[in-house]
């Protein structure tokens, strides 16, 4: 691409120079013959009348008096009546320019100059023309490298900006040139990185996220099949294989919000329900795992609490929360619910250590874990509880309280959005 664009740009410059050049060679040829003819034209007639006022003056007429008004590259003929003929300088030979002028006393004055002093001088124009025309195409040739430089350079980056988005690593590079065209290319690759880099953060997250929010409830429900499988009592099998389907229809909504978050985490399904329900069902579902550990899980509080969230958003914080504590903590694990003006507040805390001084401020970051966990658990459901317009919060570090808050009236909705719907 370089070379063409030095070779388009040099043919351009070429062509005018040509074009331009030929036609300045032809007006300069003419204009420098003009001249020279139009000075021995001036010549003669200036050197008749000085012969003119010699002779009404009845002065003397010679070569020695007239030598001085006669150039010394041209050669003068003064033809007086009567009189042999005046000659002045050196008469040229081959190709001359030449004037007559008669005088009003009947004299002829002819002055006549070599053509090779035009031609000399036409030479000369030539030459500065010809030198011109070169410093031109130096110069175009010059522009055209850096013009070229300046184009092939960007598209060659911008090409490997878009084969690393091929290859996987999409970093914008953010990288201008200042070409509006080029600039709009980089603009739409720089966006089409970020965009890719969203995705494959969204894929990661899900698959990080699937992970943790899985385990527990797999865990749950094999459990629940173990029941199933070392029992002979009817009541026992129907039982458990109740909750075990309770279990299924949980883990079935984790997949769901797990799928609409990684489309969009903005997307929320919030609806009005009651805090208790899904309270008692963390509480049934976390028990045995407490029993094996010899640890307890209750709960306390306001009863009757109604909010505005998604369930099942809410039971997997609760779930995330209950499982940190079971971890992490020590002691009886205790749910308490309160109100606070108009938001209905779930505090999640046991009697361990609590959480590091050091962690205190990065607790809900992914990845930040002090006890060699995936640390994930609590930035999933901080992120659970803010699609839904809540928030969850540390509220003491030692011993450790965990406060989910969740609005108590119903969003508002414009017109045309589907009515909220109502747990009861």
């Amino acid at each position: 691409m370089r070379r063409r664009l030095i070779n388009s740009t040099l043919a351009v410059v070429l062509v005018v120079i040509a074009v331009f050049g030929v036609s300045l060679v032809i007006v300069e040829t003419r204009t420098v013959s003009t001249g020279a003819q139009e000075r021995v034209n001036s010549e003669a007639v200036r050197l008749a009348s000085i012969v003119d006022g010699r002779i009404i003056g009845h002065e003397r007429i010679s070569a020695e008096i007239l030598a001085d008004q006669v150039g010394d590259d041209r050669y003068a003929r003064i033809d007086l009546p009567d009189q042999a003929p005046i000659e002045i300088g050196t008469q040229p030979t081959g190709d001359v320019i030449r004037y007559t002028a008669n005088g009003g006393e009947g004299e002829q004055v002819t002055v006549e100059e070599s053509r090779s002093a035009v031609t000399r001088e036409v030479a000369r124009t030539l030459l500065i023309i010809a030198a011109v025309a070169l410093l031109a195409v130096i110069a175009a040739v010059l522009l055209a490298v850096r013009q070229a430089n300046r184009l092939a350079s960007p598209l060659t980056d911008l090409a490997e900006t878009a084969e690393r988005l091929g290859s996987g690593d999409p970093r914008p590079r953010h990288k201008r040139y200042g070409v509006p065209e080029l600039d709009r290319v980089a603009d739409v690759l720089d966006g089409s990185a970020e965009r890719i880099a969203r995705m494959l953060t969204a894929e990661r997250r899900l698959a990080a996220d699937a992970s943790h929010q899985l385990r527990t409830p797999l865990t749950a429900l094999s459990m629940r099949l173990e029941e199933i499988t070392l029992t002979d009592d009817p009541d026992t099998v129907k039982e458990e294989a109740t909750i075990a389907l309770a279990q299924v229809e949980r883990l079935t909504d984790v997949v769901e919000r797990l799928l609409t978050n990684s489309r969009d985490p903005r997307t929320g399904s919030a609806v009005t329900f009651d805090l208790d329900e899904v309270i008692q069902q963390q509480l049934a579902e976390w028990r045995p795992a407490y029993r094996s550990v010899g640890r307890a899980i209750v709960s306390s509080g306001k009863r009757h609490l109604r909010a505005v969230a998604t369930p099942g958003a809410v039971a997997q914080v609760l779930a995330a929360l209950i499982e940190n504590s079971l971890m992490h903590g020590g002691g009886t694990v205790a749910l308490r619910t309160r109100v606070i003006g108009n938001q209905a507040v779930i505090e999640v805390t046991d009697e361990g250590q609590g959480v590091p001084a050091d962690l205190g401020a990065r607790i809900f970051e992914r990845a930040i874990s002090g006890h060699n966990s995936t640390g994930i658990g609590l930035a999933v459901a901080r992120d659970l509880a803010e699609a839904d317009g809540g928030r969850l919060e540390m509220l003491q570090a030692q011993p450790p309280i965990f406060g989910l808050f969740l609005s108590r009236s119903p969003v508002k909705r414009s017109v045309g959005e589907e009515p909220e719907h109502t747990i009861r």
